[in-house]
């Protein structure tokens, strides 16, 4: 079982990188990923967020055996619209868990007064909080601000999406770092170095980290390439299919939809 732990779907055509639920399932097959963690591809209305978090909801619906329902939250709409939506991704849509970009909706995700009340309401609905955390917008997404989140929820799953990477520079030491402190954090090396990859899983464990291919940004078949190309030789059968598909099913096999 082959699960890509980071994948974006819209049904609006923003540019040439939104691509629709039918669209990633034929990328799907065509790199023989069985299933993916689907999540919307920010809208560039943001306003239109709610209409493409109605999309994954039926998307994941029609297509159960391949698609994982996330949602997404924009605190930049303001705290009651942010908190409306956190509320309808969990009890609503049945979501998996609610991911935060500090990146594109400038915030800073360790903010107590924007990100933590939304924590808050997925701790409560005992479901996954995720993160961006990139060089894209380090001092907003950094690893160790995603740490601070994790610290305040000890037990809300926490996905270190890019771990640090998904840039020129790379912060992976500090995302493996976050992680060793943090229990309840697992990284997804989408868009991440293949050495920073293999480090986080040889100082972490096989159990802590897990493969995405950030589709449409990247080629879904050439990521799952690169694994491949990274894992075989370098650790067991066994851990590779941890980070290939394992470990995230055993996280989201413990939520209740």
């Amino acid at each position: 079982m082959i699960i890509d732990a980071d994948v974006h779907i819209t049904p609006f055509k923003d540019n040439d990188l939104c691509i629709t639920a039918e669209q990633l399932i034929e990328i799907l097959d065509e790199a023989k990923i069985d299933k993916a963690r689907a999540q919307p591809h920010s809208p560039y209305i943001r306003t239109n967020l709610n209409a493409c978090l109605k999309y994954v909801y039926e998307a994941a619906k029609k297509y159960p055996a391949r698609l994982l329902g996330f949602g997404w939250v924009d605190p930049s709409l303001g705290m009651d619209d942010a908190r409306d939506t956190v509320k309808r991704c969990l009890y609503e849509y049945g979501f998996y868990g609610v991911k935060f970009n500090g990146a594109l909706h400038q915030f800073f995700v360790d903010d107590p007064k924007i990100v933590f009340p939304l924590v808050e309401e997925i701790a409560k609905a005992q479901k996954i909080a995720a993160f961006h955390s990139a060089c894209d917008a380090y001092e907003k997404t950094h690893p160790y601000r995603v740490m601070h989140v994790a610290k305040a929820f000890p037990d809300v799953p926490i996905l270190m999406v890019h771990m640090g990477g998904a840039a020129v520079n790379d912060l992976s030491q500090a995302a493996i770092e976050a992680a060793q402190q943090c229990p309840n954090i697992t990284l997804v090396g989408s868009e991440a170095r293949a050495g920073s990859i293999l480090k986080a899983i040889k100082t972490l464990g096989a159990n802590r980290v897990c493969f995405g291919s950030d589709t449409p940004f990247e080629i879904a078949r050439v990521e799952l390439a690169k694994y491949h190309a990274l894992l075989d030789g370098y650790v067991t059968q066994e851990e590779k299919d941890m980070v290939l598909g394992k470990n995230i099913e055993r996280i989201f096999s413990q939520i209740k939809i």
